[in-house]
């Protein structure tokens, strides 16, 4: 088989190990020549990257592993970048979780004006990063795991010319826990939705749907570790005609959302740096070669196995069903062509096919992905031009901003806050 180099870009996150673990289940499927971890951060990337280092040695994998925080370093030649990025590290994220609380709003990695601001810093160094590849590596396929994903997509693919796929491994643990409690390991589902505003509406078994009975059931699927969840009652799942991820509790329960924030003595952010420091403490132990259990805390739960698999899929030309983040190329009716959505796609060496859901009918499920889109859309707007008329177009379409003197007053906070981090905007 040919060699195989793949890059991971933000290789200091304490979710490489992740990576490395999926790599190393699939190395009889998978050639892998040379690994790049690239960071920006060079104590991290020294700690985990000699962990990882470990851990390829540790099975002999005939690859060399370099370390390097020069991006173009990593990205020449590659056959696949994987990106997960975090711009303006976990502090970033903690401002924007602690200042829309002052001003009454949801703060939160992904959604709401968070959300928008995680997107503002992250898409201009995506950008760059898909402007390096074009020039180094044009044939490379680009995963991105970075958040928000979906957003990020729609964004390199009106904007660029790379081929990539968007990740999240929120379809992944959604599908896993429902076959689980159905009993039904093969089951078939139907998945719809953008990236982190998705629904199950669909589960088919030997030629029978059991989404009714999920439904009767009140069946949710298994929350992400990094959401404090209460779950859907059966009334709202019937009501919705669906089973909801469990980011649409910020939408669906947005005061209560909002009154537990308020009132919790640390953020998620603020955790998840506790949980770092410590992953890093037991990743500097020179005898670990394997992936410690703690990391399963962070949220990342499954990671590897939907990002490699994606990469072999890719690789061996396996046309296997992944859901993903891609344009919607008329899959969804309801959708224009050019949207990113989050859905199931054949996946080969072509890259991805969206399989198409005719004669979806779920009004609940289409408007309220068109509204989160009119979101999306102006949000990359704002995050590629700084169009501050963008910026707030956006936030006045989101269902958890909303009030226009609200969102003003916090945008203005949030862009001083992260200025270090917005070129856009300068």
């Amino acid at each position: 088989m040919s060699k195989l180099k793949i890059a991971i870009i933000g290789s200091g996150s304490t979710y490489t190990p992740e990576l490395i673990e999926g790599i190393i289940k699939r190395k009889r499927v998978l050639p892998i020549s040379e690994l790049v971890l690239m960071d920006i951060d060079e104590n991290k990337l020294n700690v985990v990257g000699s962990l990882c280092r470990r851990m390829i040695e540790a099975e002999q994998l005939p690859c060399t592993v370099t370390l390097t925080q020069d991006l173009d370093e990593a990205l020449r030649d590659a056959d696949f970048v994987l990106a997960q990025i975090r711009v303006g590290k976990l502090s970033a994220r903690v401002l924007d979780e602690k200042i829309p609380l002052k001003y009454g709003l949801i703060g939160q990695e992904t959604c709401g004006i968070g959300g928008f601001f995680k997107a503002m810093r992250t898409i201009p160094v995506m950008l760059h990063i898909a402007e390096r590849m074009e020039a180094l590596c044009p044939d490379a396929w680009l995963i991105n795991f970075s958040n928000p994903a979906g957003i990020i997509t729609e964004a390199l693919l009106k904007h660029t010319r790379i081929k990539m796929l968007g990740l999240c491994n929120v379809p992944y643990n959604m599908y896993k826990s429902i076959r689980e409690t159905l009993a039904l390991p093969d089951a078939k589902m139907t998945y719809v939705g953008l990236n982190h505003l998705s629904w199950i509406t669909a589960i088919e078994h030997d030629g029978k749907d059991y989404l009714k009975t999920a439904l009767e059931l009140g069946l949710n699927s298994e929350a992400m570790k990094n959401i404090p969840s209460s779950g859907f009652s059966r009334e709202l799942v019937g009501m919705v005609g669906a089973i909801p991820s469990s980011y649409l509790e910020y939408y669906y329960f947005k005061d209560k959302k909002l009154k537990l924030l308020e009132e919790s003595e640390l953020t998620r952010g603020e955790k998840c740096i506790g949980i770092e420091a410590d992953l890093l403490r037991i990743y500097e132990d020179a005898e670990l070669h394997v992936k410690p259990e703690l990391l399963s805390s962070r949220g990342g739960a499954n990671y590897s196995e939907v990002a490699i698999s994606l990469v072999d899929a890719i690789w061996n030309d396996k046309r296997e069903v992944h859901v993903v983040n891609l344009l919607n190329r008329g899959a969804l009716s309801f959708m224009e062509d050019d949207d990113a959505v989050e859905m199931s796609a054949v996946i080969g060496k072509d890259g991805a096919v969206p399989v198409a859901v005719p004669g979806f009918d779920n009004r609940h499920i289409i408007d309220y992905m068109r509204m989160v889109k009119a979101y999306e859309r102006e949000t990359v707007a704002a995050a590629v031009t700084g169009s501050v008329d963008a910026a707030m177009r956006a936030l006045l379409m989101n269902p958890l901003v909303g009030d226009y003197n609200t969102a003003l007053a916090c945008f203005g906070e949030l862009k001083e806050a992260h200025k270090a981090y917005l070129p856009q905007f300068a």
